[in-house]
């Protein structure tokens, strides 16, 4: 089966078939004969075929930390819907934050000619960007790219995020309000724990000793929850860099006999679909990935379609969402 037969079937030439196939301008009525002789015929266009006459493989890359962290899967999702609406294909690169991992992913998306990369992770190796760079490759980066031609950065401002956690602390009379950051390699949570004790210190309040260092998973909020709950006093509230964090953080609690939110409130990161399912519901900070997938989709686009334009910088808002894991603080 091939795309003469397809014409045939809708009666028009193969040059209207390909416009239609790659989504170019063509009458809706001739575009639906085309489409309906496609679906007869069971015919599959040769997507390589087709990047070898455009130039173009339709392919765009997409580079994660930890797909085993929810807030990924929910951000490739958005990220591979607004792809195929558009009529591209998504490869996708787990690093698990290796360097050897991501230095394979670089080059399989090399080898497989892609149009775009979205590298969403804090901890890219510069070595690999350059190399992308090098064959002018449009990419966007989460929060840690520097707008210039082909390049664009989706900017987080976690600090209106925290900002807004520590002000809804305080307004329930908390005073011994802690924190459970993240590893100290990642700008993200550097840039949150840097947040909250401004935050704090803006109130004159905040001291590096209510600070734990997690891993940003269940079991490095759990241990560093854990060595807190040895201190005295107790702290009321416990903000988190991440949701995951924050998990863990509520099961070192419920362990040591204590409950959430009468003897400590419990305040996360992100919203992953997970947080409104604990117990209690978790108060979180929201990070829309939808926003920040589209947006991300949107910067490679823009590239893609002119070549000579400078990238973008893309502000993202996070908003405070209350639930069930914060009350007054205890006298």
């Amino acid at each position: 089966m091939d795309i003469r037969q397809v014409a045939k079937r809708a009666g028009v030439s193969t040059a209207t078939v390909s416009r239609t196939i790659n989504n170019l301008p063509v009458r809706p009525g001739t575009a639906r004969r085309v489409r309906q002789a496609i679906e007869e015929l069971k015919y599959f266009p040769n997507t390589h075929a087709r990047s070898l006459v455009s130039g173009r493989s339709r392919i765009v890359g997409l580079i994660v930390s930890d797909i085993t962290n929810p807030f990924f899967p929910e951000l490739v999702k958005g990220f591979e819907d607004a792809a195929t609406q558009k009529g591209y294909e998504v490869l996708l690169s787990n690093t698990e934050y290796d360097s050897s991992r991501m230095a394979t992913g670089v080059r399989r998306m090399l080898e497989r000619k892609v149009d775009a990369v979205a590298i969403m992770t804090s901890e890219m190796d510069r070595s690999f960007t350059q190399e992308l760079a090098g064959r002018d490759i449009p990419m966007v980066f989460l929060d840690v790219g520097t707008v210039e031609k082909h390049i664009s950065n989706i900017k987080v401002d976690y600090a209106s995020g925290i900002s807004q956690a520590v002000e809804h602390l305080i307004g329930l009379g908390h005073r011994r309000v802690a924190f459970i950051g993240g590893p100290a390699d990642l700008k993200s949570a550097r840039i949150r724990q840097s947040a909250f004790l401004k935050a704090m210190q803006k109130r004159g309040m905040g001291d590096p000793a209510w600070i734990e260092t997690g891993n940003h998973r269940i079991d490095g909020g759990f241990q560093a929850m854990s060595r807190m709950l040895e201190r005295t006093p107790l702290p009321t509230a416990v903000l988190s860099s991440n949701d995951l964090t924050a998990l863990g953080a509520l099961r070192a609690i419920r362990r040591k006999g204590l409950r959430v939110p009468d003897d400590l409130s419990v305040v996360g990161f992100d919203d992953i679909a997970l947080a409104e399912f604990t117990e209690p519901p978790l108060t979180t900070v929201r990070l829309p990935r939808e926003e920040i997938a589209g947006k991300a989709f949107e910067a490679l686009l823009a590239s893609l379609s002119d070549t000579t334009r400078m990238g973008a910088e893309y502000q993202i808002s996070p908003q405070l969402v209350v639930r069930e894991s914060t009350a007054r603080a205890r006298d």
